[in-house]
């Protein structure tokens, strides 16, 4: 018999919150100093509004003056929330339904918690894919490229350039290196490195806490290299590990073209940046650009990314 998962069982407690009256700098500080992608704005312990990260690239897209705008003036009012007793398959569908990645988890009215599409993630696998909505759900996050099957809400991504390959393109790729990330590809290589695994042996090494395998940090150039226009193919991979990534740390891949080496064959720098923007790995690499099996080109077509 299956137990029904609820999302208080699932929800990160406690909440990085703001006060509607903070200015949008000091939003965008807390932001940066919790690591966080949201913070839920409040009267009180109610819930009124969110802002994230998005909101702060919109500000500085728009040039405007984040010491003087408010939270209250930025802030996503429209709010959806849940009570904690909510399966977390609801959870699933309010989240997909909405268009959103995040959602406030309250009791009586007041914030308890906060529950995330990556949240839901771990969980919602090993659940029956015939179930109401699951098809509509994995849809929304398929990939729109065709170069990829899938993609998540949670995951970042850029491309600079034009839709033929070329000297000067550059593609980035973003994600959280969640704890998750991390045992489970220990399982999956069988590197249970205990530097990796366990908390109290890692705060006792050089490091002071537990880190990311580093090839599993360098694994997201690799899901950077796969969303450049084409069937990429690894020819070489350089690395030079750098610095060390910390258990949920938001991580930037970026790749640029720098020599076309004739054939389709391109050379490309590749480094990889912590949540501070410090370079962790650094490399190079060799790909060659394939054509698309006939029929698949089109594969992504009409499929929808969560925001």
């Amino acid at each position: 018999m299956l137990v029904t998962l609820t999302v208080e069982d699932v929800m990160s407690s406690p909440v990085e919150t703001v006060a509607r009256e903070a200015t949008a700098m000091e939003a965008a500080r807390k932001l940066r100093d919790a690591r966080v992608g949201s913070l839920v704005v409040c009267e009180g312990d109610e819930p009124v509004g969110i802002v994230t990260e998005s909101d702060m690239v919109d500000l500085i897209a728009e040039d405007a003056d984040a010491g003087a705008l408010t939270v209250a003036e930025i802030l996503s009012d429209d709010l959806v929330t849940v009570e904690t007793d909510t399966s977390i398959e609801d959870a699933a569908t309010l989240l997909a339904d909405h268009d959103i990645r995040r959602l406030p988890v309250c009791e009586d009215g007041r914030l308890v918690g906060i529950v995330t599409t990556t949240d839901l993630s771990y969980y919602l696998p090993h659940m029956s894919r015939t179930s109401e909505g699951w098809t509509e759900r994995l849809t929304r996050l398929r990939s729109s490229s065709p170069s990829t099957t899938y993609d998540d809400p949670d995951w970042s991504f850029e491309h600079e350039g034009d839709d033929e390959l070329s000297v000067g393109d550059v593609v980035r790729f973003r994600k959280e290196l969640a704890d998750e990330d991390v045992r489970r590809f220990a399982e999956a290589t069988g590197d249970t490195n205990r530097i990796h695994l366990e908390e109290e042996f890692a705060a006792a090494t050089r490091f002071g806490g537990r880190i990311a395998h580093g090839i599993l940090t360098a694994g997201l150039i690799s899901a950077a290299l796969a969303r450049l226009p084409g069937l990429t193919i690894y020819l070489s991979q350089d690395l030079r590990f750098l610095g060390p990534v910390e258990i949920g740390e938001t991580v930037t891949a970026e790749c640029e073209v720098v020599e076309d080496l004739g054939k389709s064959k391109y050379e490309l720098t590749t480094t990889v940046y912590d949540g501070d923007g410090e370079v962790v790995i650094d490399g190079e690499a060799v790909v060659l650009m394939s054509a698309f099996p006939e029929g698949f080109d089109a594969a992504a077509e009409g499929a929808t990314q969560l925001q």
